[in-house]
C-alpha cells in the first residue's frame, strides 16, 4: 500500500528526473526581440572599444557603473554600484560600495573588481604590476594581477580621452575605493557615469584565454546577462535573478540587427519583433494607425554635426570652412527631414550644462551672399570636396546628405559624396579625405565631455590628423584642470568661437533624436538617451 508520505516521495522524485527544460517552463517572464538596425561597430561588447550610439544602447543592461544616470528622468547621476560618494579634495572621490551584488559569474562585487577595471592593464595595455595605493585590513598592499590582453590599439586613447588624468585606485576596504586624479578635476564624478566606466569582474578578465573572447562576453553585475553574441547578427540576453536591483522582468532580451527600417517595421507590425528601434520621423504616423502599437523618443544629448579635414587642399583655408557653416539651412533639415521634431541648438552644448551653458551662442547663420563672399575671398577653384558617410547610420542620413551638397552648390561648391561601408573607411586617412558625417555626445554634464572629449587634443578628431588649433588645446588642458566655474565657463565660450566660427573644426546640423516603436500594451518607457533601460522599474504588460 502507498502511504501519502510515499506519494510525496515519488512526486518529488519525479520533478527531479524531468530534463531541465521542463522545470525552466514555470518561468512565464517574456522573451523580448529587439530589431535595431547595427547592435555593435567594434563587433565587441567591451565598453571602451564600443564607444558609439549603437552600443550605447544596451551596455548598461549587462555593464554597470557607481554612478548611474537616471534614465526615467532628465539622466541626472543617482547611486550605481556605489551608494554614495563623497569629495576628499579636487583631485580625489570616495565611494561606498554596494553590498552583496553578485556578479554574472557568481562573484562578489568587491573593491578588487573596481581597482582592476580601472587599472593601467586594462585600459592602456601595460604589462607591470601596480599597487592600488592603500592596504585592507589584514593583508597589506593590494597588487593588481589584471593581465595584458593585447589591448586593441584603438582602447588606450579612448581611455585618456575619458579618464586623461587618472592616478590610482586606492582600495580603503573591501566596500570602500577612491578614484585618485592626477590633476584637480571637478568632472570626475560626471566622468564615473560614462559607458566606459562600466565595471567588470576582474577574475573573468583574467582567466579570458583572450582581450577578444573577454570583450565578447563582458562579465558585469547588470541586470541581464550576455549568453550569446554573434556580430553583425544578434546580442541574446538572459535575466540575472541575483540582480542587486530585483528580479529582471524579462526572461530572454535578444537583439536582432535588421538594417532595412521597413523590415523593421514590418516585423514589429507582423508580431516577430516587440520593438523597432531607429524609426525615421517619416514613418510615425503610419505605424501608429495601427492603435496596437505607439512610437516613443525625443531628443538626446546629442548633435549631428559635419566635421572638418582642414589638410584638404581646398579646407585649408578657414574661410572656405566659415562658407560651408553659413551655406546651411538648418531649420529648413528640421522641418522637412525631421518633420520638427528636433530642433537646431545653440551650437555644441546642451542646456543641462546648468551655469556652463552659453545662452547668447547660436550656430552660425544662414546665409548664403556672406558664404559666396568667403568662398570668393578664398580664392576657391571648385576643386571636389569629398564627403564621407555610411549610408544608413544615422536617421536621415543619405537624405541629409544630399540636401547639404545641394546647399552647398549654391554658394560655388563643388561637395561630392563618398559612400563608405564602415567607420574604418570614414577615417582612413588619404589626400581625398576632406569632410565627414558625424555625432557628438555629451555623456555628462560639462563640456569636458563633448568638445575637449572629441575635438581636444586627446579627441578622435585631433588623434585621425583631421583638425588642431593651439589655443584650443591649451584652453582643453585649463578646462579639464580649473576649479574656478566662472573662469572655466569664459574658456569654454572661447573654444566654442574658435572651433565653430574661426577655425572651424565642425558644424552643428541640428540636436538628434531617436524613436523607438513598440507594442502599446507593452507598458515601457523610451529614456531621454540611446540607452533602452528594461529594469524591473520601467516595465509592465
Amino acid at each position: 500500500m502507498i502511504t501519502r508520505r510515499r506519494t510525496f516521495q515519488l512526486a518529488i522524485a519525479s520533478s527531479l528526473a524531468l530534463p531541465r527544460f521542463a522545470i525552466g517552463q514555470s518561468d512565464t517572464r517574456p522573451v523580448i526581440t529587439v530589431a535595431v538596425q547595427k547592435i555593435a561597430n567594434s563587433n565587441t561588447l567591451d565598453a571602451l572599444r564600443e564607444q558609439s550610439n549603437v552600443g550605447t544602447r544596451m551596455m548598461a543592461m549587462y555593464v554597470e557603473r557607481l554612478i548611474d544616470l537616471n534614465y526615467q528622468g532628465k539622466l541626472e547621476l543617482r547611486p550605481g554600484l556605489a551608494t554614495s560618494w563623497r569629495r576628499i579634495d579636487d583631485r580625489t572621490v570616495e565611494f561606498a560600495l554596494r553590498r552583496g551584488v553578485k556578479m554574472h559569474n557568481g562573484d562578489e562585487f568587491t573593491a578588487e573588481d573596481v581597482a582592476a577595471s580601472f587599472s593601467p592593464q586594462r585600459m592602456f595595455g601595460e604589462t607591470r604590476p601596480t599597487v592600488q595605493g592603500k592596504t585592507l585590513p589584514l593583508s597589506g598592499q593590494i597588487v593588481s594581477t589584471t593581465a595584458s590582453k593585447d589591448l586593441p590599439r584603438e582602447i588606450p586613447p579612448v581611455a585618456r580621452r575619458l579618464f586623461p588624468a587618472i592616478d590610482r585606485v586606492e582600495i580603503i576596504d573591501r566596500y570602500t575605493v577612491r578614484i585618485v586624479n592626477a590633476t584637480p578635476d571637478v568632472t570626475l564624478e560626471g566622468r564615473m557615469s560614462t559607458a566606459g566606466a562600466g565595471i567588470v569582474s576582474q577574475r573573468a578578465f583574467n582567466e579570458s584565454a583572450s582581450w577578444l573572447e573577454y570583450a565578447r562576453k563582458p562579465v558585469g553585475t547588470g541586470p541581464y546577462r550576455i549568453r550569446e553574441f554573434k556580430p553583425d547578427n544578434m546580442l541574446i540576453m538572459d535575466a540575472h535573478d541575483d540582480y542587486w536591483g530585483g528580479r529582471p522582468p524579462i526572461r530572454t532580451l535578444r537583439l536582432v540587427e535588421v538594417p532595412e527600417v521597413s523590415s523593421r517595421v514590418n516585423g514589429l507590425l507582423s508580431g516577430e519583433f516587440q520593438f523597432a528601434c531607429d524609426i525615421p520621423p517619416d514613418q510615425i504616423r503610419d505605424i501608429e494607425r495601427n492603435a496596437a502599437f505607439e512610437v516613443q523618443g525625443g531628443t538626446i544629448p546629442n548633435h549631428r554635426i559635419t566635421a572638418f579635414d582642414k589638410n584638404h587642399a581646398p579646407l585649408r583655408d578657414a574661410r572656405v570652412r566659415q562658407a560651408m557653416t553659413h551655406a546651411i539651412d538648418r531649420k529648413a533639415i528640421v522641418d522637412t527631414l525631421w518633420e520638427g521634431r528636433t530642433r537646431v541648438p545653440a551650437g555644441l552644448q546642451w542646456e543641462f550644462y546648468d551655469d556652463m551653458f552659453i545662452a547668447d551662442w547660436t550656430v552660425p547663420a544662414f546665409d548664403p551672399p556672406r558664404a559666396r563672399e568667403l568662398v570668393k575671398a578664398s580664392g576657391y577653384k571648385g576643386d571636389p570636396i569629398t564627403y564621407r558617410l555610411l549610408n544608413n547610420y544615422y536617421t536621415n542620413q543619405p537624405f541629409t546628405a544630399q540636401a547639404l551638397v545641394e546647399m552647398w552648390s549654391q554658394v560655388g561648391l563643388n561637395v561630392q559624396i563618398n559612400m563608405k561601408e564602415n567607420w574604418t573607411q570614414v577615417f582612413e586617412r588619404s589626400p581625398e579625405r576632406g569632410i565627414r558625417d558625424w555625432s557628438n555626445s555629451a555623456v555628462f554634464n560639462d563640456p569636458v565631455s563633448s568638445i575637449v572629449s572629441q575635438h581636444g587634443p586627446n579627441g578622435e578628431q585631433q588623434q585621425y590628423g583631421e583638425w588642431t588649433n593651439e589655443e584650443m588645446n591649451r584652453l582643453s588642458l585649463e578646462l579639464e584642470t580649473s576649479t574656478d566655474r566662472a573662469k572655466r565657463r569664459t574658456m569654454f565660450a572661447r573654444m566654442l568661437q574658435i572651433c565653430e566660427r574661426e577655425d572651424p573644426a565642425y558644424t552643428v546640423l541640428h540636436q538628434n533624436a531617436t524613436f523607438t516603436a513598440k507594442r502599446k500594451d507593452i507598458r515601457w518607457k523610451a529614456a531621454p538617451s540611446f540607452a533602452m533601460d528594461f529594469r524591473a522599474g520601467n516595465w509592465g504588460a
